[in-house]
């Protein structure tokens, strides 16, 4: 649709993490240093914690898609509230050990196996664990009693956990203080500033082919960070519909007050964009103790972090809706 309207190879702003859109604002290349630190580690955890549609994943994209694949066997698991031996069960699947029902002490045996014959073939196993903050004290427990299985010299295997801010309230539990003693790099992946929103819009439209075309006012990416506090996936949607109603109504310029008038029209459907402040202290980024000074979250904030996971599938259907309207109208205008 408005790709071809506007000559585009491709859709600049999908929702889809993809390695080719990643963006290395300041945030994200900081990030990014924590996490290539706690890889050449060789052991332990890495923490990264962030907003919703702050960049997590696609974060760790670019990571995996720098890592040399012959030396790492890399699995990914989102979780969804797993208790220990579930999660256990999961790691083991993605690593290709099955579990048909065997005991835990079977089931360890059998990962502690498969973490030994990588090594033995020179790969190192790397555990990522995305939506970290529906983890059960018991799993994150279980990730640790894991990463105590001894494999000849080596650690059996690291662990990168990526969660939202609430995690941090998660690991600041008292009883998980054996675990923070294992987590070697960790920070906050925050907004983007001002000057990162346009940039980090210009190269994903360059990434594209774009040519000026649409051509976005200054005031309009001003307009764009206002409504969106600087967060990449609140960016992605919005920018999405403005090029959609810019090929709708055959415009090649994006103003301020398309951007308003838009925004508008989303927070109508969904609500306010920017709920959800976006700026929170880097936690420490060796040997972390994730101390509950930082970490704590005030019932108020975790509802409101809830609702607007909730707005952000809600939107995803909404741009379903506009999608087949258009489809709909686009016929009419063409016979005409």
């Amino acid at each position: 649709m408005y790709e071809d309207y506007y000559g585009f190879s491709g859709m600049p702003f999908q929702l889809t993490p993809d390695n080719r859109f990643f963006f290395g604002s300041e945030e994200h290349s900081k990030a990014m240093a924590f996490l290539q630190y706690g890889i050449a580690q060789q052991e332990g955890f890495v923490v990264v914690t962030g907003e919703i549609g702050a960049g997590k994943t696609t974060l760790v994209e670019h990571l995996l898609a720098n890592l040399e694949t012959s030396k790492f066997a890399a699995v990914r698991v989102v979780t969804t509230q797993l208790g220990g031996y579930d999660l256990l069960s999961v790691i083991a699947a993605a690593f290709g050990v099955g579990s048909d029902g065997v005991d835990k002490g079977t089931l360890i045996e059998r990962v502690k196996q498969q973490f030994v014959d990588l090594w033995a073939r020179d790969r190192r196993p790397l555990v990522i664990v995305d939506e970290a903050q529906s983890l059960t004290t018991e799993a994150v427990e279980e990730l640790r009693m894991l990463s105590n299985l001894s494999v000849g010299s080596h650690a059996p295997f690291q662990g990168i956990l990526l969660g939202q801010p609430e995690f941090r309230a998660v690991l600041s539990r008292p009883n998980l203080e054996q675990f923070r003693q294992r987590v070697i790099a960790s920070c906050h992946l925050g907004a983007l500033s001002p000057v990162d929103t346009r940039h980090y819009i210009e190269y994903r439209l360059t990434q594209v082919g774009w040519t000026n075309d649409p051509l976005f006012s200054d005031s309009a990416f001003d307009e764009i960070f206002r409504c969106t506090n600087g967060i990449p996936r609140r960016i992605n949607t919005l920018c999405s519909r403005l090029l959609l109603l810019g090929f709708l109504e055959g415009k090649h310029t994006i103003e301020a007050t398309q951007v308003v008038g838009v925004a508008r029209e989303m927070e109508n459907e969904l609500g306010p964009l920017t709920t959800v402040g976006t700026s929170r202290p880097p936690m420490d980024t060796q040997n972390s103790d994730v101390g509950a000074e930082n970490c704590g979250q005030s019932e108020d904030m975790l509802l409101r972090l809830v609702r607007v996971e909730r707005a952000t599938e809600r939107h995803d259907r909404a741009i379903s809706r506009v999608l087949e309207l258009a489809l709909k109208y686009l016929p009419a205008q063409i016979s005409k």
